[in-house]
């Protein structure tokens, strides 16, 4: 009887630890990546035309990035147009906007960098998202085109 329980509870234990430490496939995260795309292309402030988003690469092709491991990369740019005022304001506006989108449109968990704040040279934004493991950097540049995306999959097995 107790062997039968302590075989019990070892198993239950090994099945635990190993669904946590288990990490995504790359299907998984590419098709996260993949969602992500349709949903820049078909969220309302990016489909205007004056936002001229353009999908750069998409996560269509495998980058090797160690052995038997791979990860996809998405890049796009879009444009925000200034209006008559200050440079500080119009990136003010155009990385409040796109920290939204981020958060609330894809679903990535920001990490704020406020060392950036006043700076009038660009301000980058990083994102991630734990599962599957996606991380996100976006240059927000005082020139056109204003956002310059990249989305990177981890190194991951297929």
């Amino acid at each position: 009887m107790r062997v039968a329980w302590l075989l019990t509870v070892s198993l239950a234990l090994v099945m635990l630890t190993s669904g946590c430490t288990s990490e995504p496939s790359l299907g998984e995260a590419v098709a996260e990546l993949q969602k992500d795309t349709q949903r820049l292309e078909g969220n309302s402030i990016f489909k205007n035309p004056l936002k001229k988003l353009r999908i750069v690469q998409r996560p269509d092709k495998d980058i090797r990035c160690g052995k038997d491991k791979f990860k996809r990369s998405l890049r796009a740019t879009a444009d925000y147009e200034r209006v008559d005022e200050p440079l500080d304001v119009h990136l003010d506006r155009a990385q409040t906007l796109m920290e939204n989108t981020l958060a609330q449109v894809l679903g990535y968990e920001l990490e704020f960098d406020f060392s950036q704040m006043e700076t009038e040279e660009g301000r980058f934004i990083y994102g991630v998202k734990k599962d599957p493991d996606i991380a996100v950097t976006v240059y927000v540049a005082p020139e056109a085109p204003t956002w310059r995306l990249h989305a990177v999959t981890a190194c991951l097995s297929r």
